[in-house]
């Protein structure tokens, strides 16, 4: 199912346009495992009208990957062609063969090449510096070891400067999920979308035409479910002894976001956490966050971050998953009903708020915010904690913003009070000349207001969403999460 991806398609056709200054383009793609890579450049190269040739590397010899390659663009079986001594040479094959044609020529998971012979990237870019850059080709490099595929933009790289077009291909909106679940209510699929993100290999697996909650049961936590192994065959396809790192994982997935707690949980020396903590941010598989408060010029020396999963699918198997692994085979049933008790506060603590922050970014593109919006996140300190914190520093300007997921009933004017009466004062102190600010609210609920609370909120002009409105901008395009 091929779904949305207009921005990405519009790049790719554009490239097939170009000629200047040659026609020949060398375009680096990547971006995380099952998000949609393969889909996407077939989907493309299919419809270019061009001949073209897909080729996924494999672990292996690089002799192996050398013939390998050379044989798809032939159209031969894996032992009929010839075998090259180099990557020069077999460069300067495919440059003969593809003499004066244009040609899509796509080389995925093209780091295992570079990992096979490290003379790979010094081989290709000679022959695109002599060979390829003359010619007709559009040569696509892709990738899903995201951190190794931007190392190749790098100044250490022998490609640097060499690209004539990157992408970093990120998940599908919220709004796609309405394509692939179209009978679900907007609770299930923020839910979903809490769940397992915008991977549309992980939408794919799930079945539209069951609820989400049977999908739970029936799907994720089926016996053998590709769900259920999927962190750990990222995480063994990208760190060859992950133990340490899988530790990291689990302590922040089970709550543990500061380096002392991380550190307790993990049993990992904190002298030692950094570095692995850095590498887990590296495969995007960790972020750190800091509040939106903390000012710009501080923020390097800031000691107030917190470590969380990045991956959306991450969160929930590690909050939910991980720690049952070896009973879900036979207490699943057991387990069930626990998992659903805590799911709503899950998806109020991660989607939800993603969503709503993502909801105010894009209003304030459009203009529809009192003030421009530099830049959008949380705070927590010591003394207060608002899920949504829009920011202008340089007029002054704040939004506070409030996201109630879990009540069952609308929003009541005593939590409008306490933001706008308590928690924002505290705020404010702990801002620079905390005098001054112009500040502005924003309350997002999954049932609704009650009249009180949209009584209170008049004199003050605060914005109110309910689902139903979050939804539907969602969907309607006026929101497009970002990607």
């Amino acid at each position: 199912m091929f779904v949305d991806r207009e921005a990405e398609l519009d790049f790719l056709n554009a490239i097939l346009e170009r000629r200047h200054p040659t026609p020949a383009q060398f375009v680096l793609l990547y971006g995380r495992r099952r998000v949609g890579k393969t889909a996407l450049l077939r989907h493309w190269a299919e419809r270019s009208g061009l001949p073209y040739t897909y080729w996924s590397a494999e672990k292996g010899p690089a002799a192996l990957q050398r013939r390998e390659l050379f044989n798809r663009l032939l159209g031969l079986s894996s032992t009929e062609g010839p075998a090259f001594d180099s990557w020069t040479s077999c460069w300067q094959a495919i440059a003969n063969y593809l003499a004066g044609r244009r040609h899509i020529l796509i080389l995925d998971e093209f780091h295992y090449t570079a990992t096979a012979d490290p003379a790979t990237l010094s081989s290709l870019q000679h022959a695109w510096d002599h060979i390829l850059r003359e010619s007709q080709v559009i040569l696509l490099l892709c990738g899903s070891h995201v951190h190794a595929m931007e190392l190749l933009q790098g100044h250490q790289s022998p490609l640097f400067g060499r690209f004539t077009g990157q992408w970093h291909l990120r998940p599908l909106p919220f709004a796609a999920l309405r394509e692939f679940f179209p009978t679900w209510s907007a609770e299930e699929r923020v839910a979903a979308y809490a769940i397992v993100g915008g991977i549309p290999a992980y939408m794919e697996w799930l079945n539209p035409a069951l609820p989400l909650r049977d999908n739970i049961q029936r799907v994720i936590l089926a016996p053998g479910s590709m769900f259920t192994s999927e962190p750990a065959l990222l995480l063994y396809d990208e760190i060859a002894e992950p133990g340490t790192h899988l530790a990291i994982l689990k302590a922040i997935g089970a709550g543990c976001h500061t380096l002392a707690e991380i550190s307790n949980a993990a049993l990992v020396g904190k002298t030692h956490l950094p570095a692995y903590l850095a590498r887990l941010q590296d495969l995007r598989l960790v972020e750190r966050r800091l509040p939106i408060t903390v000012p710009p010029v501080k923020r390097r020396l800031a000691k107030v971050g917190r470590y969380h999963l990045a991956d959306p699918y991450f969160r929930f198997y590690f909050r939910f998953l991980h720690p049952f692994r070896d009973e879900l085979p036979y207490r699943r049933e057991q387990l069930l009903p626990a998992l659903h008790d805590n799911l709503r506060a899950f998806v109020g603590g991660t989607a939800f708020e993603e969503l709503c922050r993502r909801w105010i970014v894009e209003q304030a593109r459009v203009k529809k915010l009192p003030f421009q919006v530099q830049e959008v996140g949380s705070h927590w300190s010591s003394t207060a904690q608002v899920d949504v914190v829009a920011m202008n520093w340089p007029d002054r300007h704040i939004l506070l913003g409030e996201c109630k997921w879990q009540e069952e009933e609308a929003l009541d004017r005593a939590v409008v009070r306490e933001l706008i009466e308590e928690k924002a004062p505290r705020v404010l102190r702990q801002l620079p000349n905390a005098e001054g600010w112009h500040v502005h609210y924003a309350f997002f609920a999954r049932a609704g207001f009650t009249a009180a609370a949209r009584a209170y909120v008049k004199k003050t002009g605060a914005l109110l969403v309910d689902l139903e409105q979050l939804d539907s901008d969602l969907i309607s395009g006026i929101v497009d999460d970002g990607n």
